[in-house]
């Protein structure tokens, strides 16, 4: 009887990570949201943004500042743009990303940089942008894989907030909270 009741409970659990899996917010429902984000008009030139990383209890683990310097090309009739990105952290130290964003079709977008597992997938619509990805995080001298559910919101054609949760097997290990500013 002890071990039905133990499958039940471990059952119970698991449902009940899978369904809180499923809710939040769909990027569909940004739509009607202004000012439209368009990623090759955002995303070109130089853009700043700075950041915080802030542990599952809410205390701020890092500050970041970063520098992107972006452009777009058309290949092969798909716009495809190049997001080099300088980090600098309070600690003092120093990160590289260049980040290739591909448009597969209106609002949807596929990126790849070096320490992204795979391609992250991106939908955009209104003025919202869900990237969602795996990061090859390193720390302590070892590389785990940390998925994020990244979401940005244009507020004016010059300011864009961004909030991204990072978890590993479902449960939350922190936030990155960042603020963009365009030249």
């Amino acid at each position: 009887m002890k071990q039905y009741f133990t499958l039940k409970s471990f059952l119970l659990v698991i449902s009940t990570l899978l369904l809180l899996a499923c809710t939040g917010p769909k990027v569909q429902q940004y739509t009607n949201e202004r000012p439209t984000l368009d990623l090759s008009d955002y995303f070109s030139g130089t853009i700043d943004a700075y950041g915080i990383f802030t542990d599952r209890s809410g205390e701020v683990k890092k500050r970041f500042t970063v520098l992107i310097k972006a452009d777009w090309k058309i290949v092969d009739g798909k716009k495809v743009g190049t997001l080099d990105e300088s980090f600098d952290y309070s600690d003092g130290t120093k990160q590289k990303r260049i980040w290739t964003l591909i448009e597969q079709s209106p609002g949807k977008y596929i990126g790849r940089a070096d320490d992204v597992v795979g391609d992250a997938q991106g939908e955009l619509a209104g003025n919202a942008l869900n990237w969602t990805y795996t990061l090859a995080l390193p720390v302590d001298g070892t590389t785990y894989h940390v998925q994020f559910n990244d979401w940005m919101y244009l507020v004016t054609s010059k300011v864009m907030l961004n909030k991204a949760k990072m978890s590993k097997f479902g449960i939350e290990l922190g936030e990155v909270t960042l603020s963009f500013y365009k030249r």
